[in-house]
């Protein structure tokens, strides 16, 4: 049996943008869309022409420059928003305008409140209705699609509702956007609605029920969802769920639960191309500045992580143990496996065999308790620092290199230099040399000193412990000959500490050479 669309309705650009404290211009907007197509939404609202000049720009750049959505302005159940809207979507190749008005008691006693409204309830609905038609009879002269949305839908009168939605539709209304605008429906309630509209609105079948869920309770991907199983067949929200207030329904959680449990949801299905899901949360992150929530569902950076040794250890026995989807289907390479002081043996092995290294039981045994030491003081432990540890606990090596003395000299227009007076065996050599900034200049110090000079793949720097006189830890990886060397040097002076990590691999890299032995990793990672 063919399955029926559910059509994914994008507002990042108009809603999400509505977040406070953000705000995108029109060629960022351009970008985003550019990514939406991507993605393969049905329909991007690309903003409300009428709000301002730039919305107006963005609004127009798109329907110039995006093909393959359908483009569409929001507008206020107005004749002027709608002159607004048109011509900024003159130029879509599939245009919508999305029109419509408040339709619960709260609204009307609030935004309408002035008497030419009405006096009473009943005198405010008429001409509420009134004002809702005439705008989508307008906007059907310029577009073949015309939204209307019925807002605050959830709190409204029902017999009012279904007289409105049903006049709308006379009118030329293709879609009807039912609005939790508080988000204050529960699911049951919400799949309730969808139900009633359908059996209430005499001619429904010639409309598409759309779900726009606001997230105020936490609810707003339940509710869409619950429309969705009650006859929605539009759903519109935002990547990442920004939006107004707690934002809006995150469309990849939408998404992801009809693709995950089609099982449940096995009458409908979406045109999403899921794999640009973590791209574009990424994209409208940075250009929104909303960083996302680590434990955000689907796109945060925990999704498809796991610590404790009870899980690291389902997992890797069964993936499907404590994963419901695979990260290659939103866009990721792969799971990961954090490594912290909870991960236990299993997953520390795991990693260490990716990496390259073939531990003995004593060995493991040995480099976990060193392990754990290190997780006590760290959040996450790094493949660098456990590339350090194996090197001090299993791969041990005589220095050959010791860094005696190391002053360096640097500030705001001043060329920074680097002195080093290095003991190599039982030889004391000097040398001082420039470079781009501090660090540069005392490596290239150390290479003159010591005559070597392998090339520097990767560099950083962390806090290990707290306060004013927190030590840093540095990790250096050098390579030569195709071969990889870690390094690492801690002091509460970075400098120092990054020059101690890169003799401490320059040593390595020595012993390795002498013994005829093995990389720290293979270059090939």
């Amino acid at each position: 049996m063919a399955k029926e669309k559910v059509e994914i309705f994008d507002t990042t650009l108009r809603d999400g943008e509505q977040a406070a404290g953000t705000r995108l211009g029109a060629r960022e907007k351009v970008e985003i869309a550019r990514q939406l197509v991507r993605l393969n939404v049905d329909i991007i609202e690309a903003g409300f022409p009428a709000s301002s000049p730039e919305d107006f720009e963005a609004v127009r750049l798109i329907s110039e420059n995006i093909q393959g959505p359908v483009i569409c302005g929001l507008t206020r159940a107005r004749k002027e928003d709608i002159d607004v809207a048109r011509k900024a979507l003159v130029k879509a190749k599939r245009a919508r305008i999305h029109t419509g008005i408040g339709v619960s008691e709260v609204h009307l006693m609030g935004k309408f409140a002035d008497e030419k409204y009405g006096k009473t309830i009943g005198e405010k609905q008429a001409t509420i209705l009134k004002m809702g038609v005439e705008a989508v009879k307008y906007a059907a002269e310029f577009v073949e699609q015309v939204e209307f949305y019925a807002e605050d839908s959830g709190r409204a009168d029902r017999a009012f509702l279904y007289e409105i939605l049903e006049a709308v539709i006379d009118a030329g209304a293709t879609v009807l956007n039912i609005p939790d605008t508080t988000g204050y429906a529960m699911p049951e309630q919400w799949g309730g609605l969808m139900r009633d509209i359908r059996a209430n609105v005499p001619n429904i079948d010639k409309a598409i029920i759309s779900c726009h869920c606001h997230d105020d309770l936490g609810l707003a991907v339940a509710n869409s969802l619950a429309g969705v199983k009650n006859g929605a067949r539009q759903v519109e929200g935002t990547i990442n769920g920004v939006g107004e207030r707690a934002g809006n329904a995150a469309i990849e959680e939408v998404v992801m639960a009809i693709h995950t449990r089609r099982d449940f949801f096995d009458e409908v299905e979406t045109g999403i191309n899921t794999r640009e899901f973590s791209r574009t949360s990424r994209m409208v992150a940075d250009m929104l500045g909303t960083p996302v929530a680590a434990n955000k569902a689907i796109v945060g950076r925990n999704a498809f992580a796991h610590s404790s040794g009870i899980h690291v250890d389902g997992f890797l026995k069964k993936r499907e143990t404590y994963e419901i989807m695979r990260p290659e289907t939103i866009g990721l390479a792969e799971s990961r496996v954090v490594l912290t002081a909870r991960t236990g043996r299993h997953g520390l092995r795991h990693r260490l065999e990716e990496m390259g290294y073939t531990l003995s039981k004593e060995e493991l045994e040995k480099t976990y308790e060193r392990f754990l030491a290190v997780a006590d003081k760290k959040k996450e432990v790094f493949d660098e620092d456990l590339a350090a540890i194996i090197s001090d606990e299993i791969h041990v090596v005589e220095h050959v290199y010791h860094l005696e003395y190391l002053h360096v000299a640097s500030g705001t227009g001043t060329l920074p230099t680097a002195s080093v007076k290095m003991k190599i065996k039982d030889e004391i050599k000097q040398a001082a040399a420039c470079g781009d900034g501090p660090v540069d200049a005392a490596y290239e110090a150390i290479r003159q000193a010591t005559g070597l000079s392998p090339k520097l793949e990767n560099y950083s720097i962390r806090a290990v412990t707290g306060g004013k006189e927190a030590l840093g830890e540095a990790t250096v990886r050098i390579t030569e000959d195709g071969r990889i060397f870690t390094g690492r040097g801690i002091s509460t002076d970075i400098i120092e500490a990054s020059a101690k990590a890169y003799v401490d691999a320059i040593n390595r890299m020595v012993a390795a050479k002498e013994k005829g032995g093995k990389a720290d990793v293979k270059a090939e990672l």
